[in-house]
């Protein structure tokens, strides 16, 4: 069987450093890991239109500041295929479908789907696509028979009510869809990194994220006003670690490298923590070390994506090729389907022989 991965981000803004660690980094490693047979990368912006209908500007306007941020960190066209889900119709009927096999009190069950429900405050509100989105996911990742998804762990619901519902069509229809598996980050960190502010999850709409095209000033801005102990008061108290996002920042991108480029003082980062800890050593001077090491990660990834901002009709000439060649995968893949459904009707020529017989018997 072949190696596919399947993977993507919603365009309702620019991308961050929770996309980055989360995600992104991970995707370019797998793919010049050269393991993978192919590569599926989909920016879902009809997903993103299931809570912003009455919006489709935004995300008309954020697919290229998407792409742009996939293209500067690194997923390379000639390695990964970038699409837009819109523009992948099978993935709409193998939703159809899907719905057939899946409850309303199991999407209600979903934790992701819930959690998002209370964060959006949609209550009894929901929109019907936003509620049935995890169907919608499992068309996505079924539709190019994803062996591995790579995701963040807030996304495991995700993926198991994917495979539920291969279990469910292969039992009914006969062997015909892939069972993916999920691909967690490594860095237990990496799986969910915090806001700025110190929140669970960096949020856009909580304002409390870095973004990948974010300028080194904008960058050091935020890093200075990060959330750290706020009991830590004077250089000479001892400081917390638990809970403290510079220190989860720095366990998520700092490398020994770093400590001898810019705080040779320290070998590595239990080092630093260790003082921190008995005291004697100022926010200030942690929050200079991760500016430093974030704009040493960001920089090449700025400036490559200053070179692809030159050149905007080639990068909509990528998602366009992209496009055409996910169709022609997600076309194969909706024919089997159909076969196994046994909703082939003109493709079905034994189906037209034998109603033939069945009503013009002295034709035989």
């Amino acid at each position: 069987m072949s190696k596919i991965i399947l993977t993507g981000d919603r365009p309702t803004g620019r991308l961050h450093l929770g996309h980055y660690v989360g995600s992104l980094k991970r995707r370019v490693e797998l793919q010049n890991s050269g393991e993978y047979d192919k590569i599926f990368i989909m920016i879902a912006d009809a997903q993103a239109l299931t809570d912003n209908a009455d919006n489709p500007e935004k995300v008309r306007q954020n697919i290229i500041e998407v792409a742009l941020d996939y293209l500067s960190c690194g997923l390379d066209p000639d390695k990964s295929n970038i699409f837009i889900q819109s523009q992948i119709p099978q993935l709409t009927e193998l939703t159809f479908y899907y719905m057939n096999l899946v409850t309303v009190s199991r999407l209600q069950r979903n934790p992701t789907v819930k959690s998002e429900i209370k964060m959006r405050n949609f209550e009894a509100n929901i929109p019907v696509g936003f509620f049935t989105y995890p169907i919608s996911q499992a068309a996505d990742i079924t539709a190019f028979k994803a062996t591995t998804v790579p995701v963040g762990e807030d996304q495991e619901p995700m993926i198991e009510q994917t495979r539920e519902i291969v279990r469910k069509f292969n039992s009914v229809y006969g062997e015909t869809l892939v069972e993916p598996q999920i691909l967690l980050p490594d860095n237990k960190v990496c799986m969910r990194l915090p806001g700025t502010d110190g929140k669970a999850k960096m949020s856009k709409s909580l304002g409390n994220c870095i973004y990948l095209s974010d300028t080194p000033e904008d960058v050091k801005k935020k890093v200075m006003g990060m959330y750290t102990d706020p009991d830590h008061i004077r250089i000479e108290d001892p400081g917390k670690i638990e809970g403290n996002c510079v220190f989860t920042y720095l366990e998520a991108f700092s490398t020994p490298e770093d400590f001898e480029e810019f705080l040779p003082d320290y070998a590595n980062l239990d080092e630093l923590k260790e003082h921190y800890q008995r005291g004697g050593l100022g926010d200030v001077k942690v929050k200079k070390f991760l500016n430093n090491v974030l704009n040493k990660q960001l920089e090449p990834i700025r400036a490559r994506r200053h070179e692809y901002e030159k050149d905007i009709p080639e990068v909509y000439n990528i998602l366009k090729k992209g496009s055409e060649e996910a169709y022609k995968v997600a076309q194969q893949t909706l024919d089997e389907v159909k076969v196994s459904m046994k909703i082939n009707y003109f493709d079905d020529a034994e189906l037209i022989k034998v109603q033939s017989e069945k009503y013009n018997p002295d034709n035989n």
